[in-house]
């Protein structure tokens, strides 16, 4: 470790030694690494720290070395860090988010200091969920989407989430021809134009979910795309990440229901002036066309993807046949 990270740990947590304690992962692309550190003399016992490196070649794993992927990757970091320095301290215990002791750029480089949430009661990581974990990362949406509703997105991106159509120029181009790709402007459009926009994650998979051990509450993390945009996107994302194809299927009304639930009494909290009746009215029917929106972009991406199944498949059919409708 070179002394300027470690000067950085130690001035900004007031430890008087640190050691690295291995890392977390690799950044997607070899764009770096999340590292856990000991610290000693002072009152954390760890830290995380977000290192992002710019590496000399681009290495996509499903060979995506453009330098559209280059530019939206360099974006989302000054993006996680405006996050964490502008925004990330109106989330509370009902949408957690891990404290940021320090954000520091140098260069190619840019470091973030960040709490370990293990060590602060989110200890587990899924690859499955039960229902009552479900239902605590819906309701972290939930509250994050009520805390930020009507909110304007300043430093972070215009309209949230990795996948959204004017940053994926490229793979709707190598997407197949028909009707999902000729509708791919109206369904960018019916989202980004529908009322009560709030902030969205921006990639609210299940592995962005760290549980308490009983899985009854959440903390997320890897806000590289957040912004702008309809809460039913996240809802979507999510809920694809954990579910097969059967269990969307058969489970869509009771998650929406439950999502609905807890966002009218988060919008009872935070947002007693919105009318929690207008929103899922507004919302609710979007949730096919958010889902379609994240199927497009697959098909262009990676057409092979676990994803692109038939519920998937019947949804886009549905969506595609009635904004041509409204047209």
């Amino acid at each position: 470790m070179d002394n300027k990270l470690s000067n950085i740990i130690l001035k900004s947590t007031g430890a008087t030694e640190l050691f690295y304690a291995g890392s977390i992962q690799s950044l997607w692309s070899g764009y770096g690494s999340i590292d856990r550190y000991d610290l000693t003399g002072c009152k954390l016992n760890t830290v995380v720290v977000k290192h992002v490196r710019l590496p000399q070649q681009h290495k996509h794993p499903l060979g995506w070395n453009t330098n559209n992927s280059h530019q939206r990757k360099l974006h989302s970091y000054q993006v996680e860090t405006a996050w964490y320095e502008f925004w990330a301290s109106q989330c509370d215990e009902d949408c957690r988010v891990p404290h940021c002791f320090a954000v520091e750029h140098h260069d190619n480089e840019v470091l973030m200091l960040l709490e370990d949430l293990d060590s602060s009661g989110y200890p587990a990581r899924k690859s499955s969920v039960t229902k009552t974990e479900l239902k605590a990362c819906l309701h972290w949406l939930a509250h994050f989407h009520a805390i930020f509703m009507g909110q304007k997105p300043r430093g972070l991106w215009n309209i949230g989430t990795y996948w959204h159509l004017d940053t994926r120029p490229d793979e709707l181009q190598t997407m197949a021809g028909g009707e999902l790709k000729k509708a791919a402007s109206l369904i960018d459009k019916t989202l980004n134009d529908s009322a009560f926009q709030t902030f969205v994650h921006g990639d609210a998979k299940l592995a962005n979910f760290c549980f308490s051990q009983d899985g009854s509450k959440v903390a997320a993390v890897d806000f590289q795309y957040v912004g702008g945009g309809c809460g039913m996107k996240d809802v979507a994302y999510f809920i694809s990440s954990c579910l097969d194809e059967s269990a969307c299927e058969s489970q869509e009304k009771g998650l929406l229901d439950d999502y609905f639930k807890y966002l009218r009494q988060a919008l009872s909290l935070y947002q007693p002036d919105v009318n929690p009746a207008g929103v899922e009215a507004a919302w609710r029917p979007l949730y096919e066309v958010a889902w379609t929106d994240f199927y497009r972009f697959l098909k262009g991406w990676s057409p092979g993807h676990w994803k692109i199944h038939g519920y998937s498949e019947r949804l886009a059919e549905k969506v595609v046949k009635q904004l041509q409708k409204r047209k």
